[in-house]
This record gives C-alpha cells, structure tokens and sequence, in this order.
C-alpha cells in the first residue's frame, strides 16, 4: 500500500501530538542578498531547522521567484509563504500561512487582502493554512505595526490575548499565531505563550525577539509547538550554541 504524504498542517498536527517541537526560519527577500545565499541555506541545512518561512512586511525587490526556487532546489524543508500583502505569494512555494491581523482592526489585513489574494491561491497548487496572527507589544514600533497601522495587544492583557486567540479559533483559523515582531526589543512572554497554549487546542507559533537558543526553549517549555526565528540566526554563527 503507498504510503500517505501528509500535508504541512497535518504534519504539524502530527508534531504536536508527538510533543515534537518546530522550528522555521523566516526569510525576508528585502533583507537577503543572493550572492550569501548559498552560505545561509547552508546555516539552514545544518540547523534544527523543520520549516522554512519566507516573506516581510514590505517586499520591494524582486528576487521571491529566485529566492524560492533556489531553496527548493537546495534544501529538503517546506517553503511557506509569510506575506505582508497580496503581492507576495509565489506558486513555487509549498504553501501559504494564510493570515488575518486579529490584533488589529485595519480592515485590510483582516480581511480585504484575503478577498484579493483567493482568486490567485485558487489558481495555484499552494497549500493554505488559516492562520490567526496576534501582534504583542515588544517594547518597540515593530515592522509590522507600522506597516498595518494597528496596535499590538498589551503584554500585561493576558486575558485579551487568550480572547483573541481562542476567537481566532473558534473562526476556524488552523494556527494561532504569537508575534512579537522582526527586531523586537521583548519576545512573546512565556507565561502568554503558557496560557494560550493550555487553552486552545490547534498548535501554536511564536516569533519574534527570539536570539538565541535559550530563547526557543523558554518558549518551547511554555507551550509553543513551533518556534519562528530570523534576523538573530542570519547574524549569529554561533546561534545554537549553548
């Protein structure tokens, strides 16, 4: 009998009934400059890596199409979108986090970029994966705060948070997204990580502010079932060192 090949969301359904803890790196086309691509998909394949993540607030070069088909090429992990906007998918990729900012009421990023980006995902083979993304206060404008004209939730509103993502659910999101923001001063807190875990029941990722591999840990013991990382791990050779 062929064996089945489980989809992305599977998979990570599949890892987090095992226990088993994620991790993405998360590559922003902006940030990278393809002559060290080969040196940094290196990194990657060397790293304890199990997904990669591409894509940014603002995407303004043009080097997406080039940047996935290289990794594609040169890595085994799954390529998945993380857009900013309609503009950013790509059908070389494996699949798309398909996200709305239910931090945030700007409209656009709640729901009128998924009316835009449907028609296009319907044309591609890309697996979408519904995804609720919560922007948290990092002691910092971040990116992403910026760019959707939106507040973070407060670090100190637990209970708004959990609101949130327990909404996020209940809508019928796939993930539950944790975001500090790229260049964050604060990553998520562990106690927000611990409560929302132990009261949702779809896997959880957490991004943003996280430097070095203590930083994952923390946040793998508090409850998340896949960790994001990026700007840190480009910069640091060292990263997973204790």
């Amino acid at each position: 009998m062929q064996e089945q090949i489980l989809t992305i969301r599977q998979q990570i359904l599949e890892a987090k009934s095992n226990s088993q803890k994620l991790l993405a790196v998360l590559l922003d086309p902006d940030k990278i400059v393809l002559e060290n691509l080969n040196h940094l998909i290196d990194k990657i394949n060397e790293s304890p890596a199990t997904h990669i993540f591409v894509g940014g607030s603002i995407v303004q070069n043009n080097i997406l199409e080039e940047l996935i088909t290289t990794l594609k090429q040169k890595t085994i992990l799954p390529v998945i979108l993380f857009p900013g906007d309609p503009s950013q998918i790509s059908p070389k990729a494996d699949g798309i986090l398909f996200l709305s900012l239910l931090s945030g009421r700007n409209p656009d990023y709640l729901i009128e970029y998924q009316v835009q980006a449907a028609p296009i995902l319907k044309k591609t083979n890309l697996e979408v994966i519904s995804t609720g993304y919560i922007l948290i206060e990092s002691g910092n404008e971040t990116a992403v705060a910026r760019v959707s004209k939106t507040k973070p939730l407060s670090r100190e509103n637990l209970e708004l948070v959990l609101a949130t993502a327990q909404a996020g659910e209940m809508l019928g999101n796939q993930l539950i997204y944790l975001e500090a923001g790229s260049g964050a001063k604060e990553s998520v807190p562990t106690e927000m990580i611990k409560l929302i875990s132990q009261n949702v029941q779809i896997p959880v990722i957490v991004g943003g502010g996280i430097v070095d591999l203590q930083g994952i840990q923390k946040a793998y013991k508090a409850g998340a079932d896949l960790v994001v990382i990026g700007t840190a791990f480009e910069n640091n050779s060292r990263f997973f060192e204790l």
